[in-house]
């Protein structure tokens, strides 16, 4: 992995996208690389990632936030100068390997509300164009990762192959199930239907099953429980891993000091929280890069043991030297 950029007026998006450069590379590069900075070097293959904004939700946290109690998470708040609602990040992540351009997740597209979507303008002012992605990544099937898929029932990355695990994909694209949800849980399934459905009908949409190997130097890792089929992806280059959560977790300031607290939206929440637990002690004991979805953008840093819980060290903006 690379150090990273903070590019915050490219072009005409003004959302913030964040990349990890290798000075070292000499390859034409694909993205608008406007700056380049010295980097740590993370095997055998160089790969240069690149962070995009989706936008911010304002969520309110006491409400959604379980295993818990309101007054808990009002003090984890304060404890980090914040207060609910909570302005929350949608995060998703670029991969150049070299050979093919891969994303993992892709926002939240018009299913989320009018400040996210933002993924594809982020996009272009990194310097890429959708038909330029070859595979997409999906680490689970909730609008805010799939919803930027598809738009006005076409493909929006005209180009791509979607991969997810096959449970995720047997649970939210079955009609069956849709019809068994309780109604205020059917747009979780409409939301998954629709925007899978153009790379279904195509057959551009490969599931994989549990721990795969997807292209050299990215593996998929089952991390079920957050949905039926969550995965993780590790991305591991020059000796370095980084790993991409996806929604191990969701509050920083609430779930890092306390990794038991849960989430409504876990379909098993004791599940999630043991995905978590297992996450973050391998993060902090090996000392891994880790990208989640929901962390402040650009989510990227390191987790920290801090007592019975953890911190959060969010990677350090440097500039050209």
């Amino acid at each position: 992995m690379r150090t990273f950029r903070d590019e915050r007026h490219v072009g005409d998006a003004k959302q913030r996208v964040a990349r990890c450069l290798d000075p070292h590379d000499t390859r034409p590069p694909r993205g608008n690389q406007l700056e380049r900075r010295r980097t740590s070097e993370i095997g055998e293959h160089d790969f240069e990632v690149t962070a995009l904004s989706d936008g911010t939700v304002d969520l309110q946290i006491a409400q959604i936030l379980t295993n818990t109690t309101p007054a808990r998470v009002a003090r984890a708040l304060a404890r980090q100068y914040m207060q609910d609602p909570v302005e929350t990040s949608v995060n998703a992540y670029l991969i150049n390997t070299g050979s093919k351009l891969v994303m993992v997740d892709a926002g939240s597209g018009s299913l989320f509300g009018p400040t996210l979507g933002k993924l594809v303008a982020n996009l272009r002012a990194a310097g890429y164009q959708p038909e330029q992605v070859d595979e997409i990544y999906i680490t689970h099937m909730h609008a805010d990762h799939v919803g930027g898929l598809a738009a006005d029932g076409k493909a929006v990355f005209q180009n791509a192959i979607v991969r997810a695990d096959q449970r995720e994909a047997d649970y939210w694209l079955s009609p069956k199930n849709l019809e068994a949800a309780p109604a205020d849980a059917k747009s979780f399934f409409e939301g998954a239907m629709v925007s899978m459905r153009p790379y279904v009908d195509t057959g551009r949409f490969r599931p994989f099953d549990g721990d795969t190997d997807l292209v050299p130097g990215v593996r998929a890792l089952a991390a079920r429980g957050h949905t039926p089929g969550h995965a993780i992806f590790v991305i591991e280059s020059r000796g370095q891993r980084l790993v991409l959560w996806g929604d191990l977790m969701h509050v920083a300031a609430v779930q890092f000091p306390e990794p038991s607290v849960t989430i409504q939206f876990d379909t098993d929440s004791k599940a999630a929280a043991a995905q978590r637990k297992k996450a973050f002690a391998a993060a902090a004991k090996q000392g891994q890069w880790i990208g989640a979805s929901h962390l402040p953008f650009p989510g990227l840093g390191h987790p920290r043991h801090d007592g019975s819980g953890y911190d959060w060290i969010p990677v350090n903006y440097s500039v050209p030297r």
